[in-house]
């Protein structure tokens, strides 16, 4: 795709995702300014945070390690294939966490002796309020990263392919996971829930945005910082920090949102083929039990898959 048509597109998405949680935070009484400033008021709102303390701390895990279990619940409706491995959810360790980032996921071993896990960093509980936690847990966790590479490193293919990563797949799949967490019906009764999922969606939409103004529309650092804060209402520290990223790293911001689009595109595309005949628990092993691949092979891969039937 040209730059000029990936910068459109991100300024659309951001329209749409606005309305989307513009809607969902008015029901719930934030109604005074811009979507931006209000996503600011729940990031400021001690209310919506855990404490700071050991002991809001490990409610924090306790009650992540609970989401993933409720997910799991629900994934036979939507996978025809489950891993094996488990997945857990941890602290990043003390000694590093001043370093490192807000969180991530570690892949269990290849012989399934230790399980997956995604480390949330509580340096500070600030940096996470409640609502975004279970969209970045559905992310890295089920049915995102731990789900997607704990298949890979299951699935009957060549060692090197167990471990392939391509962003627009991998990154694009996590996405969508978080998409579909909202289809799994894990937001029914947090609504707030759902506007951080739709928050850390609005965040990729403006990474279009940022990441071709930047390098094909001549945008300047501080004019890419002050929209990604407008829009999103992080903190102006942070926002400078990934624009920074989007600096040095051209292109790599993209193959979040692009590839979920793809995701999405591929299932649609395999709906309108096979009518009555599609099953969500098909359509993902398609394009799970190969491994991480190219976007372009994903596409061959699920024209397959419709040619099957």
């Amino acid at each position: 795709m040209p730059a000029t048509e990936i910068h459109q597109r991100g300024l659309d998405l951001v329209k749409i995702q606005c309305a989307q949680a513009d809607g969902i935070l008015k029901a719930q009484g934030y109604t005074q300014g811009s979507e931006g400033a209000r996503l600011r008021a729940l990031f400021n709102d001690p209310k919506l945070r855990y404490a700071n303390t050991d002991a809001g701390k490990a409610k924090l895990i306790a009650d992540l390690n609970a989401k993933v279990t409720e997910v799991q619940a629900k994934r036979p409706r939507w996978f025809g294939t489950l891993p094996k491995a488990r997945l857990v959810v941890r602290r990043v360790p003390q000694a590093i966490e001043a370093g490192a980032s807000g969180g991530y996921y570690e892949s269990g071993s290849l012989d399934g002796t230790r399980p997956g896990a995604y480390y949330v960093n509580l340096r500070d509980t600030a940096e996470l309020p409640a609502w975004v936690l279970p969209s970045i847990t559905f992310h890295e966790g089920v049915p995102g990263h731990h789900l997607q590479l704990s298949l890979a490193q299951e699935a009957d293919v060549p060692l090197i392919r167990k471990g392939g990563s391509f962003a627009g797949y991998t990154e694009g799949w996590a996405l969508y996971a978080e998409q579909l967490a909202v289809e799994m019906g894990l937001y029914e009764h947090d609504p707030l829930g759902h506007v951080g999922q739709l928050h850390e969606s609005l965040f990729r939409c403006v990474r279009l945005v940022v990441d071709t103004g930047l390098h094909s529309q001549g945008w300047s650092r501080e004019r890419a910082i002050k929209y990604v804060v407008d829009v999103l209402g992080d903190s102006e520290a942070a926002m400078a920090s990934e624009v920074e990223k989007y600096c040095v790293w051209p292109g790599q911001a993209c193959s979040y949102m692009l590839g979920k689009l793809d995701w999405l595109r591929l299932r649609q595309k395999a709906k309108d083929a096979l009518g009555p005949r599609f099953d969500i628990r098909r359509f993902h092993d398609a394009g799970l039990l190969w491994g991480a691949m190219p976007l372009a092979v994903l596409d061959r891969r699920i024209d397959a898959y419709i040619q099957e039937g």
